[in-house]
């Protein structure tokens, strides 16, 4: 029973570290713009987490507020709606203050199904319908045609290969550390348990010998 409890602690951590990552580090999309809009969204519930804050010079109202959004399609056909917030010095650290002029990039970038014109999207974050949660858009560059592909994603694995060499390091010497300090330590209370228990069983053997005399 206790190792399935450790089981499913453990794959209970590292799913909502991938999680995590995944919301947090950076993603592409191919897309052309279908339209913009500004609509009044109520930060009421639970999803304000997945929101920035407001603009920078702007009072951040924990209620409602405008909320920029960018209505693309995506090369496979599938419709993505992205917001276009700030993010500024918080979490993510994207320190995005342009979403004022990458509105009116994106007004500017509006085409149609007949004639496409083909952006790369950078983004993170996840669209989920029932959640009424978007991906904050950060950048949109023009592409010659979705042929073109997305490119390697340098960035994300710099940062992975980085996270993973620390957790490497971290678990070497939290091995090294286990061997020299705390296996020897539980060793000897594990050795003084034992002989304080023989003492007790030594001793309740004289009294059951006295009582039985």
């Amino acid at each position: 029973m206790m190792r399935t409890v450790g089981w499913v602690l453990f794959l209970g951590f590292w799913t909502g570290i991938a999680a995590f990552l995944h919301y947090t580090l950076p993603q592409k999309d191919i897309v052309y713009v279908n339209g913009t809009e500004i609509i009044r969204e109520d930060f009421s519930g639970w999803n304000r987490m997945f929101y920035a804050s407001a603009d920078s010079g702007n009072a951040d109202n924990p209620q409602n507020r405008d909320l920029r959004l960018i209505n693309t399609t995506r090369a496979n056909g599938k419709v993505m709606v992205y917001r276009n917030e700030d993010t500024g010095f918080g979490w993510p650290p994207y320190f995005k203050y342009s979403s004022s002029n990458l509105q009116a990039e994106a007004q500017g970038a509006v085409s149609n199904q007949a004639e496409p014109s083909w952006y790369l999207v950078t983004h993170y974050g996840w669209r989920a319908e029932v959640l009424s949660i978007y991906p904050n858009m950060i950048s949109l560059k023009p592409i010659e045609s979705p042929d073109v592909g997305k490119p390697l994603p340098w960035m994300n694995i710099i940062i992975l290969t980085s996270l993973a060499a620390l957790i490497s390091a971290l678990w070497v010497r939290w091995r090294r550390f286990r061997a020299r300090r705390l296996d020897p330590a539980l060793d000897g209370l594990q050795d003084q348990f034992e002989a304080a228990s023989d003492a007790v069983a030594k001793r309740r053997s004289r009294l059951r010998r006295w009582f039985n005399s």
